[in-house]
């Protein structure tokens, strides 16, 4: 009885864990919605394919992609549209959700296209969050400091591209 029990356990368990992939109801589509507090970017635009930098790594989105909800960490969105052409722009943080129609929302804090950032400039906030890390007296400042750090470092990697 135990045992079989457990069969009818681990095979709902196995058919509860499998990958399920998007029902994309237009075929090979994918709309991208990309918006930030500074800007709109894409507004339910039929794109090819969207590359995302997350805390858990950067990943690639197409049309049937598995549904996720990632975060945001500083860093480039590539978005190739469907005539090939290829948007690179900066995000300092925020989400991306990939639905199970294919749909895709990237929603940044703040994001800027790259040929819009100024290295110098990027390097001298760098250098200014640098010096606030090292001078920072409490917990707080610190860890504030350490995202100001991260996010210039990001913005002087991606305007050197």
């Amino acid at each position: 009885m135990a045992l079989a029990f457990r069969n009818v356990l681990r095979g709902s368990v196995k058919r509860f864990q499998a990958r399920l992939y998007a029902d994309a109801p237009k075929g090979d589509e994918m709309a991208l919605t990309f918006a930030a507090g500074n800007k709109v970017f894409y507004d339910k635009q039929v794109v090819k394919q969207i590359d995302v930098p997350s805390f858990s790594g950067a990943f690639g989105i197409l049309p049937k992609h598995v549904p996720t909800l990632a975060v945001l960490r500083p860093g480039v969105v590539t978005v190739i549209e469907n005539d090939g052409k290829q948007s690179k722009i900066f995000v300092s943080s925020g989400t991306v959700t990939v639905n199970d129609d294919s749909s895709v929302q990237v929603l940044a804090e703040e994001a800027h296209p790259l040929e819009s950032l100024d290295r110098s400039a990027a390097q001298e906030a760098l250098s200014k969050a640098q010096s606030e890390l090292s001078s920072a007296s409490n917990d707080k400042a610190k860890a504030e400091a350490a995202i100001a750090v991260e996010v210039a470092e990001e913005i002087v990697k991606a305007a050197s591209a």
